[in-house]
């Protein structure tokens, strides 16, 4: 018989944390450790006489080489990234010279790991400058990470991780006799198609951030960006990682202003290195890969974090009118496959 665990998401008691890591680093005790954030992962404030940190406990799906793979890219980029307006938020060492540790939480062992607080705040690119700016701290991220080799397992963020995977899970959830199953296979199909006649184009790849929309990956503190949250950190198409930051833009703005927000990104990237016309156009392509894969996301997380009261058929039916209006506009525009 497979034992199930009794608890699918747990809170650690900050208190706790405070006396089972306290001792395993050399940064002092620590006074507080309060929670800061429920997110896909638990966030909290570390204190001590040295000053603030950030602790990550890692939901318990996390792999040990998933960590592994995130923190050697967060430490390589450290040591190339030369530029002082583009910085990253270190992990902290343990008096055992290892990053991580594992706690024994109700559903099943947790990592956890601290990071260097960034200080600064949440970067919010609500006009051209800022954008701008930006553009050129994204690049530096890309120009750094193409001077990094990371010799560890993680998929890629591919068509098969993005595409399939996804809507394949999305089908699990909603059911294969669903009124909707076939269009998502059809859909996910042409998708596939549409983004391998860019790639035959040509497409910038290589390690990407994986969660770059520009507001709450990233700090800025007096000129300087630290970018931070390399979870998704994995290798894939650069007009992905930016697909959303435009897809945050225009959350936030009407479109005309989204736009002129995007524009000023752009140019500020191109100031820094290459992003090719194919890449450019690309972006819109993979706005809507960005979308099924967080349609994904919602049903991997129903049963652990978010409940299925907003997952229906209002949930599904907003996706399936995106997709649709992707699919005819570049049926329009003549380059859908038929």
């Amino acid at each position: 018989m497979i034992e199930q665990a009794l608890v699918l998401r747990s809170v650690i008691n900050g208190d706790y944390l405070i006396r089972f890591l306290s001792d395993q680093y050399s940064i002092g005790p620590w006074i507080e450790c309060n929670y800061l954030l429920r997110g896909l992962n638990d966030t909290y404030k570390v204190r001590t006489h040295q000053g603030l940190y950030v602790l990550r406990i890692y939901r318990v799906e996390v792999r040990a080489d998933y960590i592994d793979y995130e923190l050697s890219i967060i430490n390589k980029l450290s040591e190339v990234l030369l530029n002082k307006t583009t910085q990253v938020a270190l992990p902290i060492r343990k008096l055992d010279n290892s990053f991580c540790s594992e706690i024994k939480a109700p559903e099943g062992n947790r990592y956890a790991v601290l990071f260097q607080f960034a200080e600064g705040e949440e970067y919010t690119l609500n006009d051209e400058d800022s954008c701008f700016l930006f553009g050129q701290s994204a690049a530096e991220l890309h120009l750094a990470m193409d001077r990094i080799t990371v010799e560890l397992p993680k998929h890629d963020l591919d068509i098969n991780f993005l595409i399939r995977q996804s809507v394949e899970r999305i089908i699990n959830y909603i059911g294969n006799d669903h009124t909707q199953t076939d269009f998502l296979l059809e859909f996910a199909n042409k998708l596939c198609e549409i983004i391998e006649r860019r790639i035959e184009l040509g497409l910038d790849w290589g390690i990407c951030h994986g969660d770059m929309h520009g507001n709450n990956n990233v700090q800025f503190n007096e000129g300087i960006f630290t970018h931070i949250d390399f979870e998704w950190s994995c290798k894939g198409w650069r007009s992905y990682d930016l697909a959303q930051v435009l897809i945050s833009r225009r959350r936030h703005h009407q479109i005309d202003q989204a736009n002129t927000l995007w524009n000023a990104i752009i140019k500020g990237y191109r100031t820094v290195r290459p992003f090719s016309e194919n890449d450019e156009k690309a972006v819109e392509d993979f706005i809507i890969v960005r979308r099924l894969w967080v349609m994904n996301l919602d049903v991997a997380f129903i049963h652990s974090y978010s409940g299925s009261l907003d997952y229906g058929e209002d949930w599904l039916n907003g996706f399936i009118k995106e997709f649709k209006e992707y699919l005819s506009k570049k049926f329009e525009e003549g380059k859908s496959i038929r």
